[in-house]
């Protein structure tokens, strides 16, 4: 139960006493300002507690924004404050230092209006408010003892997060008049149409936007109004994909159609999760950690319904499979690097930056071009619908292909203009920038050890990703022109060497970026090779297996480091090998048993199986604690 305090008697006639409880808030009301620390103090101190001011005029989903999001340790909006127990202490403190306001907030007589549409103020009204509910707004949030509150918790280092509320009203006004003003600007607002469409994503691909939002928003509504959470909508759209692999599986052109269908009604369960968070503001840690993992698992599921299904035709396509999925989450990794490099860095990256942006811009500015960038990249929509339809009417080999193509064409879409912003660029990266790199580069004991040994004091140029573009294309070359064998074993311990000379710096350079997909196409694109090249039955099966294992193991990392906790634990990283670590293992394995009958193939299962486990049960310790971060992004389009 959470409690919030009315600063003041409620002005007759208000509905804010029953809005509040029906956001699930306990009220206590004070008898003026110098009692609301009185109760604040007897509020436990594991709950969050919202001090809102008598007077508030306004929508109830203006209140649900401000005092339910439960991402943010501290939020407000005009008349209104939340703190969750992180920010407790220093709201009592704010409460002691504040003095209570001249004329008001203690009752409904004194006071100034609060209806500006300032951003600074942090108002929000509707344009039916008029002129005269805007009067002597910038006054009345300083009168406002909620809004003190919050000014003092952003001059502590608590940052209050202030919702957009576009045409919603938040107020205080002051006097009958006002009040009947503020009253006429809520009725002229569409409170619900407002908050469907607030639960859509603000920059979505063209075919979720519009063929999947236009109604998916209407099915978010419906299950919030049931009392489902977005938890079980986002189990539904994973049970739903594992069926439409299923009947991939099966082989036969029902089978396949039904998978179509199946996996587009998956997407829009998908969709719907997350609008079904932001309609209700049910975001949660675990909630975080299904919505970023549940998409990996689901496409990649589809990818082994489809070589199982192909294989019943006697069509062996595991080879296209993994491609599709190095491919994948290789081109994730550039996504996720540049952006980790960018956002993490400083205010300093100069006006290159800003040059290259400009052109990106202007694009931007002509609105079929806005559409044709997101479609050309192969967002997760396209791709779904492009894999559903090609499913249903054609081969899994020819859907395979297409994915394999379309995805190339995009990931070399977006590299080449990262690559084109970051050779301008004259700023050196920051520390926090340099370690987000290294923690997606996700070097173990042997790298790190090259690293320690042979440290270099600051980036040297592109030194880092020559090294690790020297590396991967060492073993890389030598496990597919010469297979299983000693000579590949000696690749992947060049690898190793290269790799540690990779990170021997603070990744700081300007293409520095590129280091974390580079060992990913190395680690991944070795294991492919090798599976396609040997000797041994069903490899390439197990291969699937290992690095779809592998490849949750870097998703998470890159889920932490978003949440802004850092990257897993660093004895996780050691007892899963690293990346070359795990690559010298399988070139290792496979000049041992590649050509011993299954035993490959059986060396594999047991390694996916055992880095499988080992990095899920971490990861779920992680996500289901309570330190935990929600993430606070939209996500990711592709």
């Amino acid at each position: 139960m959470s409690t919030a305090i009315l600063t003041g008697p409620p002005v007759p006639g208000s509905s804010l006493d029953a809005d509040l409880r029906s956001l699930g808030f306990h009220v206590e009301v004070a008898s003026g300002p110098h009692e609301t620390g009185a109760l604040l103090a007897g509020v436990p101190a594991g709950q969050r507690v919202a001090v809102v001011d008598p007077r508030f005029v306004g929508h109830l989903h203006a209140l649900r924004l401000a005092l339910t999001d439960p991402r943010f340790p501290a939020a407000a909006a005009p008349g209104a404050l939340t703190a969750q127990p992180e920010a407790r202490p220093a709201l009592a403190r704010a409460l002691d230092a504040a003095e209570v306001p001249v004329g008001g907030s203690g009752g409904p007589g004194g006071g100034h209006a609060v209806a500006s549409a300032s951003a600074s103020a942090g108002a929000s009204v509707g344009a039916g408010a008029g002129a005269g509910a805007a009067n002597g707004a910038d006054q009345a949030v300083a009168d406002s003892l909620p809004d003190t509150l919050a000014a003092a918790l952003d001059a502590d280092g608590v940052a209050v997060h202030r919702p957009a509320l576009g045409t919603l009203v938040a107020a205080v006004p002051d006097g009958p008049e006002a009040r009947h003003q503020a009253r006429t600007a809520v009725e002229a607002v569409d409170e619900e149409a407002v908050r469907l469409k607030s639960a859509v994503k603000a920059h979505d691909g063209f075919f979720t936007t519009f063929f999947i939002s236009p109604y998916s928003r209407y099915i978010a509504r419906w299950c919030a109004r049931r009392g489902l959470t977005p938890n079980q909508v986002t189990t539904a759209s994973l049970l739903t994909a594992l069926l439409a692999a299923g009947c991939a599986a099966t082989g036969d052109r029902v089978g396949y159609v039904a998978a179509g269908v199946l996996l587009l009604v998956s997407f829009v369960l998908d969709c719907t999760d997350g609008q079904l968070a932001r309609y209700s503001l049910q975001y949660s840690t675990m909630g975080a950690w299904l919505d970023a993992t549940f998409d990996r698992a689901k496409e990649y599921s589809f990818y082994a319904g489809l070589a199982l299904g192909a294989a019943r035709d006697g069509d062996d396509v595991w080879a296209l499979a993994l491609g599709a999925m190095v491919l994948m989450t290789c081109r994730h990794v550039v996504d996720f690097a540049f952006n980790e490099a960018n956002t993490n860095d400083d205010a300093s990256a100069g006006s290159t930056a800003k040059t290259s942006l400009g052109v990106s811009s202007r694009l931007d500015s002509v609105g079929w071009t806005v559409w044709a960038r997101r479609m050309i990249i192969l967002p997760i929509g396209e791709r779904w619908a492009m894999i559903a339809v090609l499913t249903a009417v054609t081969s899994p080999r020819i859907v395979f292909w297409a994915l394999i193509i379309g995805c190339a064409f995009g990931a070399c879409y977006t590299t080449a203009g990262r690559l084109l912003r970051s050779l301008g660029r004259k700023a050196p990266r920051t520390d926090r920038a340099a370690q987000a790199l290294y923690d997606l580069t996700d070097s173990g004991p042997l790298a790190s050890a090259v690293a320690r040994l042979f440290r270099r004091g600051r980036a040297r140029g592109l030194v880092a990703p020559l090294f690790a573009l020297l590396g991967a294309a060492c073993v890389l070359v030598c496990a597919a022109v010469t297979g299983p064998g000693w000579a590949t074993v000696g690749a992947a311990v060049a690898y190793a060497f290269l790799a540690g000379q990779a990170v021997a710096a603070p990744l700081k350079g300007k293409l520095d970026w590129l280091v974390p997909p580079l060992f990913r196409a190395a680690e991944y694109g070795t294991i492919l090779f090798l599976a396609a090249t040997s000797d041994a039955p069903q490899a390439l099966p197990a291969a699937f297996g290992l690095v779809a294992a592998v490849a949750y193991h870097h998703y998470d990392t890159v889920y932490r480091i978003r949440g802004g906790t850092g990257a897993p634990p660093a004895w996780l990283v050691r007892t899963v090998g690293g990346h070359e670590g795990r690559t010298l293992v399988v070139a290792a394995l496979a000049a041992l048993l590649a050509d011993r009958g299954d035993d490959f193939t059986w060396a594999l299962t047991a390694l996916a199986v055992a880095v499988g486990l080992v990095v899920l049960a971490e990861s779920i310790r992680f996500w289901v604690s309570s330190g935990a971060p929600a993430v606070h992004d939209e996500g990711e389009t592709a």
